[in-house]
């Protein structure tokens, strides 16, 4: 599980969940959780989290699990997401999220995603749709 974390965490350096801060702390095929400090950065007024910060979050941890559950040779896209904002996310405090695969079909996932602030309350619960983009190569399982 290490050695995936670590291949996650090189590949996000770069981009927006790295550029966020996102933390990816367990990675399976059963569930993906990740941190995110909220810095001042990612705030609105108010000292709360932006809620596309919250969105982008949630959202990276079920891609990740969706890549995780991908058949050989195939990729995943977000097709649809439902956010239910909760309560905000502070400044200061770290949120976690721990996204779920509900359901594996032959072209798509949908995956669950809790965000918790630090003392386990909701914060947003997310579900999203994935869709599997087979290669040319990927033969019909």
């Amino acid at each position: 599980m290490e050695d995936i974390i670590k291949m996650i965490q090189e590949a996000f350096s770069n981009l927006l969940p790295g550029y966020l801060g996102m933390q990816v702390i367990k990675a399976t095929t059963k569930e993906v959780v990740g941190t995110l400090e909220i810095k001042e950065n990612l705030c609105t007024i108010g000292k709360v989290a932006h809620g596309g910060a919250i969105m982008a979050f949630a959202d990276t941890m079920g891609a990740i699990c969706a890549f995780l559950n991908l058949p050989p040779n195939s990729r995943t896209t977000t097709i649809e997401s439902k956010t239910n904002m909760i309560r905000p996310g502070r400044l200061g405090e770290a949120l976690t999220a721990k996204s779920k695969l509900l359901n594996k079909g032959r072209t798509l996932m949908l995956l669950y995603t809790e965000v918790q602030n630090s003392q386990e309350q909701l914060v947003a619960v997310v579900i999203q749709t994935q869709m599997i983009i087979r290669s040319p190569q990927a033969k019909d399982a």
